[in-house]
């Protein structure tokens, strides 16, 4: 994918004046990469309210980072070396520590380049299709091999090798494998716990490709389900696909939660419902915007994120469903095609 970076900056550029500020520098890793285009551990990129910039590294990374279009120089201290009086700075990424050590008179902001990161152009739209792809083929490939007496952890093994086999990065998260009781815990980590037969398996997961990250859950059923299973699980069904449909730009994120949440309050499980609906995925699987019931904005066209509902029963299991889908003018785009029906394996 062939990226635009010096436009972005630029648009970055044009915020700074409402900030009041002459430049920003950027120290998140996943801001400087959006920016740069240089993946690193240890990095900072000063722009400057007229769309120039330049680039801080150490010499693990300097000979890549000058392969790039933004002027760079090597320095240990990135940030130290960037900082001037009337910058801004991210304070969500920036520790007390450096902050005190740098110059007077830096301006803490709040998530300038975040704000920019949440509408994707079509480059990046294709990467997270791709990992959504290869999230979708790893369930296919590795579901007919769910029996019981495997444990969470084998089938986490399992769908995390099978997503690398199919080109990913790596996982894009660790991997949450919840075998019934256990599925009543929404970010369960894989036990030695053994499937059994009659169990709800939920699996959350996801593949990272080139920096992208993918996001699905599905909950299937190790033999025929119970009244209570599938009731719960038709429940969860319904109201995610409320939320898919309530997905568009302009749309509230209060309003998009709401819409998937009163399917479940209805039905007299808005206890059991413990979590946000969603979120933006991208070069960081949760990201903005979120949607929830205390969420303030509005969706803009190609948006990635999340619909996820829930419904989770202490001692007894849950089920939870989830896409990554995208913001179209004509409804949303769905990128993980996985059948939400209920597989009964």
């Amino acid at each position: 994918m062939t990226v635009d970076y010096p436009a972005r900056r630029a648009r970055l550029a044009e915020l700074l004046p409402a900030h009041e500020v002459s430049a920003l520098l950027v120290t998140s890793p996943v801001n400087v990469r959006y920016l740069t285009g240089l993946a690193s551990s240890n990095a900072a990129v000063l722009v400057r309210a007229d769309g120039s910039a330049l680039l801080a590294t150490d010499n693990r990374y300097i000979d890549m980072a000058r392969t790039l279009d933004v002027p760079s120089v090597e320095a240990p201290d990135v940030a130290g070396r960037l900082a001037e009086p009337g910058v801004g700075i991210e304070a969500a990424s920036m520790s007390v520590a450096t902050f005190r050590g740098l110059a007077e008179g830096l301006v803490p902001l709040g998530p300038v380049v975040e704000t920019l990161r949440m509408v994707k152009d079509e480059g990046e739209l294709e990467l997270l299709r791709t990992a959504c792809e290869i999230t979708d083929q790893a369930f296919a490939d590795i579901s007919r091999k769910i029996v019981p007496g495997m444990t969470e952890r084998d089938l986490a093994r399992l769908l995390d090798n099978r997503m690398t086999e199919l080109g990913a990065d790596k996982p894009a998260f660790d991997t949450i494998v919840a075998a019934g009781e256990n599925g009543a815990i929404p970010h369960h980590a894989p036990t030695g716990r053994e499937l059994r037969a009659g169990d709800l398996v939920t699996m959350d997961f996801g593949a990272r490709y080139h920096g992208y990250h993918a996001d699905m859950t599905r909950t299937v059923c190790l033999g025929p389900p119970a009244a209570w299973q599938r009731e719960v699980y038709d429940l969860v069904a319904a109201a995610q696909r409320a939320g898919r449909h309530a997905l568009a730009p302009g749309a509230g994120a209060d309003a998009v939660d709401a819409a998937a949440r009163s399917v479940i309050e209805d039905a007299g499980y808005g206890a059991r419902f413990r979590h946000g609906l969603g979120h933006g995925v991208g070069l960081e699987i949760h990201e903005e915007p979120f949607l929830g019931p205390s969420r303030t904005g509005r969706l803009e066209d190609r948006v990635p994120i999340t619909v996820e509902p829930g419904v989770y029963l202490p001692g007894r299991g849950g089920v939870r469903i989830e896409d990554t889908l995208v913001t179209r003018e004509g409804g949303p785009e769905l990128f993980t095609k996985t059948t939400k029906e209920l597989l009964v394996l």
